[in-house]
């Protein structure tokens, strides 16, 4: 299965259906973009991430990246495994990638493996229950990260008011 034109064209279609604002490389690019630049500028602007894991992710340089920016970055990553389990999930061929790449992507492969993610059959599994999981992760998470978000702008306005400057 073709993970990026179906599943990760069929969260993006629910999600923007949502009302939510999802960045897919394929529907928010343009002929003549800078494709890393922008790929790099959604994950830093986002608030939530999401990686689609399927038996080929790893060979993917771009999925590494933005897998790998939205660890560094300390985004919410929820995980979905779509015909694979994050067991087999392996980094298998890096010979052709520093060592300082290498190290890089298996940590932040370790470190989304070590989240609570959803796994799916696309052989066998129920679509629409599969996209309604991803969705209420989704929105969940948003929530979680917003509060968050005014929580520390609430500190951060109560410590501006105790700090008097001569």
């Amino acid at each position: 299965m073709d993970t990026r034109r179906n599943v990760a064209l069929l969260i993006y279609d629910h999600l923007k259906f949502l009302n939510l604002e999802p960045f897919l490389d394929c529907k928010n690019l343009n002929p003549g973009d800078k494709l890393i630049e922008n790929l790099d500028k959604a994950v830093l602007q986002s608030k939530v991430g999401i990686a689609v894991f399927s038996p080929n992710y790893c060979e993917s340089y771009y999925c590494r990246r933005e897998l790998s920016l939205m660890i560094e970055s300390k985004k919410r990553v929820i995980p979905i495994y779509c015909d694979i389990t994050p067991h087999d999930l392996e980094f298998k061929d890096w010979r052709s990638y520093s060592p300082n790449e290498h190290e890089m992507f298996n940590r932040a492969l370790e470190e989304a493996k070590d989240r609570v993610g959803i796994t799916f059959d696309t052989s066998t599994g129920i679509w629409s229950d599969f996209l309604a999981k991803v969705s209420g992760a989704v929105k969940s998470n948003l929530f979680e990260v917003v509060e968050e978000e005014n929580n520390l702008e609430k500190e951060f306005k109560l410590l501006k008011g105790n700090v008097q400057l001569p």
